[in-house]
């Protein structure tokens, strides 16, 4: 058997992978239609969606194949990402490449492969679209166009699934996103314990912005509060909208002191921006900040509600000085 080399490219094609937030993700319908067609325009036991990980090829969508993924050193995948086009394979046993693959001698059984890249918008490749059967078979040019088109479909959802993660003013995290995100935070903390801080962060005195100065005015403001988050936040914390005038900060393994350090960082952005614009009105903010604890927060919403009422509690506050 010939395991896949990796490509010099691995680590920035890994990072984008990763920065998609689809690895380990649930089911979609909109990729399982798309197998769903290929089993059946190909007549073909199993068709997957293959996404080549570190060491593992991780199956975002699968038709006739039980298991989640397979180790990368053994994957067909592996081989694939490597090329331009696709990789077909008409019969396994008559490929040094594979004729001993685990894949092939055990289960599922590979006699026929045949998978097609899937890339992203800067170049990435970050898996295959790819088709197998239990005996060997010819695969021509029609074949090939078809298994093209079907990557490129898979690349549309996937380039849709990520803009209905921004939010479409500011280009940070929606609601969707964040939930996307923050989810899988949450679970690695749960099995790594490690610390999580939520921020939830509220524009005071939004609205009369609107109503005087008009919603491009505010539309200025919220596009600048994200730019600030986004500046003072680091690499590794998470920032999104969630709606109207809400934002909020997940800060993955942090201090207190690094909590306050970001926080107080974003009050001297603000600050500077309020003095240098010298507007007729001041961008101003009320804050909550609450430490995840497993036993205490349920879930994400949960999380969300007690940094809201903390965030509200502080806002009373400000609003009566």
């Amino acid at each position: 058997m010939q395991s896949a080399a990796i490509p010099d490219n691995d680590s920035a094609r890994l990072e984008t992978l990763r920065s998609l937030n689809i690895l380990d993700s649930k089911p979609e319908e909109r990729f399982d239609r798309l197998t769903r067609l290929a089993k059946h325009v190909f007549d073909v036991p199993i068709a997957l969606v293959s996404l080549v990980d570190t060491d593992r090829q991780w199956f975002k969508s699968r038709q006739g194949l039980d298991a989640t993924e397979t180790p990368r050193d053994i994957s067909f995948c592996g081989h694939a990402i490597n090329g331009d086009g696709a990789l077909v394979v008409e019969d396994t046993l008559l490929d040094p490449r594979f004729a001993d693959n685990p894949l092939v001698i055990g289960g599922p059984g590979i006699r026929f492969y045949a998978g097609y890249p899937i890339r992203y918008l800067d170049g990435s490749v970050l898996g295959t679209v790819c088709i197998i059967d239990h005996k060997a078979r010819q695969f021509g040019s029609r074949e090939l166009l078809i298994l093209r088109d079907l990557a490129t479909l898979v690349e549309h959802e996937m380039q849709a699934m990520e803009m209905a993660t921004l939010d479409e003013l500011t280009a940070i995290n929606n609601r969707r996103g964040f939930f996307l995100i923050a989810g899988q935070a949450l679970r690695m903390s749960r099995r790594k314990d490690f610390p999580l801080t939520l921020v939830f962060i509220d524009l005071n005195r939004f609205k009369p912005i609107n109503d005087r100065f008009g919603h491009a005015e505010g539309d200025r403001v919220l596009k600048f509060f994200a730019t600030a988050l986004l500046k003072v936040s680091r690499d590794s914390d998470i920032v999104a909208r969630l709606g109207g005038d809400e934002f909020v900060v997940l800060l993955n393994d942090a201090s207190d002191e690094e909590v306050g350090s970001v926080m107080k960082r974003f009050r001297e952005v603000v600050a500077e921006h309020n003095q240098a614009l010298k507007l007729d009105y001041a961008v101003a903010f009320s804050y909550g900040v609450v430490r995840y604890d497993a036993n205490k927060h349920e879930d994400l919403d949960a999380l969300l509600a007690e940094g809201d009422a903390l965030m509200y509690q502080r806002k009373r506050g400000d609003t009566q000085r």
